[in-house]
């Protein structure tokens, strides 16, 4: 599902987190290219953990890593999340109607597929194979408009701090968080930190979350892709009668 995203809302700026950069740099590092995922157990950079709030989770579900039911990583869910993820059952998403939605940002980023970035100064956008869903970053300060819609890939906009780039997000549609039963709400913030580590020459990135109304504890995510050259996303192409075969096992 592709989806067009604008910029955030400033007064969304009211919770506490990590602070975005005053102004870009003139010569950004260059993200451009086809960006696969690390499975092997990565050490976080400790400077980039220490730019996120106090308190803050660390929810080590990257790659294939999928948590049993009842357990978040941490986080620390509301009553009222937790009772709605205590109902979950994991045959509530193997339907026909259901199989083939796509999850929000907020859990496709750390999940075990690739992307693609093509990059230019007024405009970011990253192409991911999971469902195939298209995101754009504006890097030109532009502002929202007030009835901006919701979306799985929700209202993007990015600036440069040195050499990471600094992505917020708002306005994403409610989705899961942990992929059994804790979603999280429409008022959900993100804000992502990327760079080029210097030794192994990979992405990596912070992914910083806030919700309130669902959970205590802001959470983040470490997530690190190898560059390959020469390569580029497939089609996702969901096919939903596998839910067909999951009700028959």
């Amino acid at each position: 599902m592709k989806r067009a995203a604008g910029l955030i809302a400033a007064a969304l700026a009211l919770m506490a987190a990590p602070a975005m950069p005053a102004a870009a740099q003139d010569s950004p590092p260059d993200f451009s290219g086809f960006w696969g995922p690390v499975f092997e157990p990565v050490e976080p950079a400790a400077d980039m953990l220490a730019k996120l709030p106090d308190g803050t989770v660390l929810v080590e579900d990257t790659g294939v890593v999928e948590f049993p039911r009842g357990e978040f990583g941490g986080l620390d869910p509301t009553p009222e999340a937790l009772a709605k993820a205590q109902e979950w059952q994991p045959e509530d998403d193997m339907t026909l109607d259901r199989v083939c939605l796509p999850p929000s940002i907020v859990y496709a980023l750390q999940g075990p597929f690739p992307f693609e970035i093509h990059q230019t100064d007024e405009l970011i956008v990253i192409r991911y194979e999971y469902f195939d869903q298209v995101r754009l970053v504006f890097m030109d300060d532009r502002t929202a408009p007030a009835d901006y819609p919701h979306s799985k890939m929700g209202f993007s906009t990015g600036q440069w701090d040195g050499d990471e780039l600094v992505i917020e997000t708002t306005h994403i549609m409610p989705s899961t968080i942990t992929n059994n039963g804790l979603d999280h709400s429409a008022d959900l913030r993100m804000v992502e930190r990327y760079r080029i580590d210097g030794e192994s020459g990979r992405l990596v990135a912070t992914q910083w979350f806030t919700d309130p109304s669902t959970i205590t504890k802001d959470g983040v995510r470490w997530i690190e892709w190898e560059k390959r050259e020469g390569q580029h996303v497939y089609p996702y192409e969901c096919d939903p009668t596998f839910a067909l075969e999951y009700a028959a096992q």
